[in-house]
């Protein structure tokens, strides 16, 4: 018992060192980068078409996106759900105040899940994509589904979204990265499938293969440790302008089994706030290029700004 409760001590002491850490990062390295002054305002929904869709190509685009996307309805509410649950916002809500990234997990029978705990089904996140892009024009997003670990894939899913969106689909095709946005409309969705056992997208097709769309997890809930891994990580990627896959950043940490506290919000708060520190930090470190999805727990509008300031500044070659 003893050793036990020395371990824990330890672990809150490990936290709250790495919480000052970031806190004296933000405060000595501030949070300017080109485009942070930005506002979206009210016109988040329409973001990427204020700043202007035939002028902003794909690889120029700083993704804002959330992480485990379809979790608002997850488990029972104030029983198994704050342990699950990493976005309070509807996926139509998310992609309203300017989320273009979405982070979908499914088992065999097309529910969304995360982990053993269920959601809505899969027909849910297409309604509000579809009702999303039906009310605007020139927004373009990156619908990620994957099978969730321990799970079957769904029967004949990648024909499901095929059916579903159809017409919305941007194929699968190397040269989408070095166009516009308007030079690939009225195509909307880059909809990439990862499947676990079934056969991954084939190239050329209406789907998207998992080497499309890349990250590399760190499974902590050490906020400063994550921070710092995401760059290690970000500065081995070429510049974005080069490459034809997308790289993810988690802004996020995990609950750990091992940790008394196992509810996301407040472990994720941990590092929540810092995502403007990050993409600072990306510019003060050469590695501003580089950076292209940054997604989050509990999305917010300040993310967006970012995100779109950064965008934006690229056009005008200030990033």
């Amino acid at each position: 018992m003893g050793a036990q409760i020395s371990k824990q001590v330890e672990r809150r002491n490990s936290i709250r060192a790495e919480k000052k850490a970031l806190v004296d990062l933000r405060k000595n390295g501030g949070c300017d980068f080109p485009g942070s002054d930005h506002c979206a305002s009210d016109d988040r929904k329409n973001w990427m078409s204020s700043i202007g869709p035939e002028r902003l190509r794909i690889n120029q685009i700083v993704w804002p996106g959330t992480h485990d996307s379809a979790t608002d309805g997850i488990g029972i509410p104030f029983i198994t759900r704050p342990f699950a649950q990493c976005q309070s916002l509807t996926i139509y809500q998310q992609l309203s105040i300017g989320a273009r990234v979405l982070d979908i997990r499914v088992q065999e029978d097309r529910r969304v899940c995360h982990g053993i705990l269920l959601s809505y089904g899969v027909d849910v996140v297409v309604a509000d994509v579809k009702r999303f892009l039906g009310e605007t024009r020139s927004e373009i997003l990156i619908l990620e589904i994957r099978t969730e670990f321990g799970h079957d894939d769904p029967p004949e899913f990648d024909r499901y979204l095929e059916d579903q969106l159809g017409d919305l689909l941007i194929h699968q095709d190397d040269g989408v990265f070095d166009r516009t946005i308007s030079e690939l409309l009225p195509k909307r969705v880059i909809c990439v499938w990862k499947p676990r056992k079934s056969p991954h997208p084939a190239a050329g097709g209406a789907l998207w293969s998992c080497e499309y769309l890349r990250d590399n997890w760190i499974d902590t809930d050490l906020p400063s440790t994550k921070f710092e891994s995401n760059l290690k990580f970000l500065a081995q990627q070429p510049p974005a302008a080069d490459r034809h896959y997308f790289y993810r950043v988690e802004n996020t940490v995990t609950p750990q089994a091992d940790n008394p506290i196992l509810c996301v919000k407040p472990v994720t708060d941990r590092i929540h706030p810092y995502a403007r520190t990050f993409i600072a930090q990306c510019h003060a470190r050469g590695l501003a290029d580089r950076l292209q999805i940054l997604s989050t727990d509990f999305i917010n509008e300040d993310l967006v700004d970012a995100c779109a300031g950064l965008s934006s500044s690229r056009i005008d070659g200030k990033a």
